[in-house]
């Protein structure tokens, strides 16, 4: 039987249970700070040489140089030719979808005159080089390339750098394969901190980027954040979060298989069901006994619901939406027979699939918006990854001689005020 947590939101302790379900203390792990922070200082020190040794040592290789850790573009062509057509046509059917998806983010630069000709406005530029982590071995996503590649490329980023460990010199054919149709511009086969760290101080071979997305294990977290400040990072993701709001119209099997689809990523996750109708409650935990046997990560299932999971039982469908709010979770369904009116009482969420058939693996695929979303509750004032991620923007003043005028002289008066005479008198030198 999975023990997987009842609450009730009219119960007296229902604030204090709530709490302690989404309470995830993201410790740093002082052995992994220490090994980071040595690797860090190694590849900054002796650049690629330290690169080729942590590589030998921690993915069982034995090349002598860099030269045989970067993959020709040949390669990642061979790999996306040599894809049985039914997965190519889905790989090239959902580059498509977030291609076109995200090209209605791309911001343009403007500018407007005021009347005595000062003109004022926001050039947008992209990044000039991003690095794109990609696990590697078992762990194999060839989305997370398209997700983190495509929109990098739509925004302008002119030149795009992937790096993804081989371990035991295992190359995944659909992980190169998606790497071409994204357009990434240099593959190196390297990964853990000693791939951040050649991407955040650069080496002879792999130069020096100016952010760098994607996902990674504990050692690659920890990495993007000591190196946050040399490099642009994407987010510190926190574990996956699955949030259902469903009103009991939606087939119990269906739901059940929503929770397990973001439990399965491990024993962390976190998947809650909330709902008006408690014997739906009841409906969805019977569903969950009779399918979690056919999975075959049943027990990373059995543990992240044990641990992290609730079914949660609300007055009503405002009580719902309510509690959705302070729980900001990364992915949340509306799995109602009308969902349309619900979503705009919704304001914190990484990503909301309206509707019983918008299931939450449709966004991690093929639907077409990002797929890397804030977690840990940082919905709350954080954004999916978008084109926004790879451009950046810069001010334009242009100040008229008679609007020197005005503006010298408001400025020379604040100026002052901080105590700031420089200030004041560099404003003051251009009035007539």
């Amino acid at each position: 039987m999975v023990n997987i947590k009842r609450l009730d939101s009219r119960a007296a302790d229902f604030d204090a249970r709530l709490k302690a379900l989404l309470a995830f203390e993201s410790a740093q792990d002082e052995g992994i700070e220490a090994t980071v922070a040595a690797i860090l200082a190694d590849v900054k020190a002796r650049g690629d040489v330290a690169v080729v040794d942590y590589t030998n040592r921690f993915d069982r290789l034995a090349v002598a140089g860099m030269a045989a850790l970067e993959l020709p573009q040949a390669e990642l062509r061979a790999a996306l030719d040599g894809l049985p057509a039914e997965r190519r046509a889905a790989l090239e059917t959902a580059a498509a979808r977030i291609r076109t998806f995200h090209e209605k983010q791309k911001a343009d630069g403007w500018t407007y005159t005021e009347a005595d000709g000062t003109v004022l406005g926001q050039m947008v530029t992209p990044l000039d080089r991003v690095g794109l982590y990609v696990p590697g071995g078992k762990a194999a996503y060839p989305s997370s390339v398209l997700m983190n590649a495509i929109p990098a490329k739509v925004a302008g980023v002119k030149e795009l750098i992937m790096v993804v460990p081989t371990p035991g010199g295992e190359k995944n054919a659909l992980v190169l394969a998606a790497a071409a149709l994204a357009g990434v511009d240099r593959v190196f086969t390297i990964g853990g901190a000693q791939a951040v760290a050649a991407l955040a101080f650069g080496t002879a071979s792999v130069p020096q980027v100016d952010k760098i997305v994607g996902p990674g294990n504990a050692y690659v977290a920890c990495a993007k954040r000591r190196v946050f400040g040399i490099v642009g990072i994407d987010m510190v993701a926190g574990p996956s979060e699955i949030l259902v709001i469903a009103d009991g119209s939606t087939d119990p099997d269906w739901v059940a298989m929503d929770l397990f689809s973001q439990a399965e990523h491990d024993e962390l996750a976190q998947s809650i069901l909330i709902s008006p109708d408690a014997a739906y409650l009841d409906k969805v935990a019977a569903s969950i006994e009779k399918l979690l046997p056919t999975m075959p990560r049943a027990e990373v299932i059995r543990t992240a619901l044990e641990n992290r999971g609730a079914l949660i039982a609300v007055a009503d469908m405002d009580d719902a939406c309510a509690i959705a709010n302070r729980v900001a979770p990364e992915h949340l369904e509306l799995s109602l027979v009308d969902a349309d009116p619900w979503v705009a009482k919704l304001h914190h969420a990484g990503a909301i699939f309206i509707g019983p058939y918008t299931s939450e693996s449709l966004g991690d695929y093929c639907a077409g918006p990002n797929h890397v979303l804030p977690t840990s509750g940082s919905a709350r004032f954080s954004s999916p990854l978008g084109v926004y991620d790879f451009q950046k923007r810069t001010s334009l003043i242009k100040v008229s001689r008679a609007g020197a005028q005005t503006l010298g002289r408001i400025a020379s008066t604040l100026a002052g005020g901080e105590g700031l005479p420089a200030h004041a008198k560099s404003a003051e030198y251009r009035l007539d």
